[in-house]
């Protein structure tokens, strides 16, 4: 059964219960938090240890151990980590309920491992369904009328998004009978989707159930509020993460089972609505006055980037050998976006806690008050806008690429207005951070775990920006794992 290449699943479960126990007989509740990002640390080392082994093979090809998981494994732990580091600075407002926050975390982190690893409709929806349930109470977990609010919203429409989801399968299984992948895709109809509508229907629900996770139009409207109302940290977390595992789950789904004559189709679906992501998250966030808002709309605009990727799905023939840039550079995107945006959200997490505020228009004057906190916080914005020198500059530009092999020009010419405008909404924080008037002239404080969490995420856009090869070869082998032997 090759259960040792579940080792990193069953760590992370067994801390979670573990750190349940131990919340109820020791005081000094920073062990929790240590233990947990020791059991992440773990499962990022076991992961890494299994990359590239042969027979990845896991309950009779139910789970899949292949680079593509693995990636995602690390992926998603790593993320954690810089979570939990930024915990510290944000532990007063959860002091009554550590040990649940840190097993939520963690059950969240096995949901989402389990979600990249699998290949049936089944475990896909039941791991689906893990991540979901622990994400909807980490967003209420402040119990304050705005987080109970996000919370009641997230469960309602996330619901909602899981019976479509779940209709959509249904529909696939009553089409083929089978709900592994790879025979799915062995008795999917020949010929166009749009021949098929029960198909088309079944794609369509599918699409819909897995845009809610990815926040895509149009199954965002749940964005700015749970963003603005959940603990900093958990926006932070669902940000990069969750979003990670959708886009995870929707190239393993649809390149595996739908890799054959429709995908152009199903493609083409993914380019539209990325188009109308872009445009939508991007317009919408100009107005917006609370930081946590504006990067909510910021991650819907960064969800219709990533599915360049998805409508750049297929094979282009190189100078040698079929290249996925699509894939490859949605991967790569993804490794390079949770830096950027983590590395804003702990910038954020540390000002916030000073002004008590989300507002905007309190971060004035910041550059003189926290310099290096405001300079890394340029720092990512800036990638996240997409401009030299860092990471989400190379990453754009190969998505883009990508996007052009593809004859998706007019997705590139989308892509990069959109970006045009990013720029004014990033680069109004970063305006009012340095040339604002500051309220006071009081510093910024902040624990030596966050600094350490910030340096590490600013550390990766600048390192990937010089020497992007080592995630480039990564993301490769990744997707040449889930999508090379099955597209056309």
């Amino acid at each position: 059964m090759n259960y040792h290449l579940l080792i990193p699943e069953m760590c992370l479960a067994g801390t979670a219960i573990a750190v349940i126990l131990l919340d109820l007989v020791i005081a000094r509740k920073g062990i929790l938090q240590m233990a947990s990002i020791a059991a992440l640390i773990a499962a990022i080392v076991v992961s890494a240890a299994l990359w590239g082994k042969a027979d990845p093979d896991i309950f009779n090809g139910l789970l899949r151990a292949d680079q593509f998981a693995i990636f995602f494994k690390v992926l998603f732990s790593g993320a954690a980590i810089l979570v939990l580091l930024t915990t510290k600075d944000y532990v007063s407002k959860i002091a009554r309920f550590q040990g649940e926050y840190y097993a939520l975390i963690l059950l969240s982190v096995v949901g989402m491992m389990l979600m990249a690893a699998s290949r049936d409709l089944i475990t896909i929806y039941v791991s689906l369904e893990l991540t979901s349930i622990s994400l909807y109470a980490l967003v209420g977990f402040l119990k304050d009328p705005k987080s109970s609010e996000a919370g009641l919203k997230y469960l309602l429409l996330g619901a909602v998004a899981s019976a479509i989801l779940l209709y959509g399968m249904a529909l696939i299984f009553g089409i083929t009978g089978e709900t592994r992948l790879a025979e799915i895709a062995a008795a999917v109809p020949a010929g166009r989707i749009w021949d098929n509508p029960l198909l088309l229907l079944g794609v369509m629900f599918m699409i819909g159930g897995f845009g809610f996770k990815i926040a895509t139009v149009p199954f965002q409207m749940w964005v700015p509020d749970v963003y603005e109302g959940a603990p900093t940290t958990v926006t932070a977390y669902l940000s990069v993460a969750s979003k990670a595992a959708g886009f995870a789950v929707i190239l393993r789904v649809f390149l595996e089972a739908f890799g054959g004559d429709i995908l152009p189709d199903w493609a083409m679906i993914f380019a539209v609505l990325g188009a109308i992501s872009m445009t939508v998250g991007n317009v919408i966030a100009i107005s917006q006055t609370n930081v946590k808002r504006m990067l909510g709309y910021s991650s819907i605009a960064q969800a219709g980037y990533l599915m360049v990727g998805l409508a750049a799905a297929t094979r282009v023939d190189g100078a040698n050998d079929p290249v996925l840039f699509g894939p490859t550079g949605l991967v790569f995107f993804l490794g390079c976006y949770a830096l950027a945006n983590l590395g804003a959200f702990i910038a954020i997490i540390a000002i916030t806690n000073k002004t008590k505020s989300d507002a905007i228009d309190d971060f004035a004057g910041m550059g003189s008050r926290a310099p290096v906190i405001s300079l890394a916080l340029t720092l990512c914005l800036i990638s996240l806008t997409g401009v030299p020198p860092t990471a989400g500059f190379l990453a754009k530009l190969y998505l883009f690429n990508a996007a052009v092999h593809h004859d998706l020009v007019w997705m590139v010419i989308v892509g990069v207005i959109n970006s045009a405008i990013s720029a004014y909404y990033y680069l109004r924080v970063v305006k009012m951070t340095w040339f604002g008037t500051p309220a006071s002239a009081e510093g910024v404080p902040s624990s030596l775990a966050l600094r350490l969490a910030l340096a590490v995420a600013c550390a990766g856009v600048l390192a990937l920006f010089f020497y992007p090869s080592p995630l480039l070869d990564v993301a490769r082998d990744a997707a040449q794992s889930v999508a090379g032997a099955v597209l056309p």
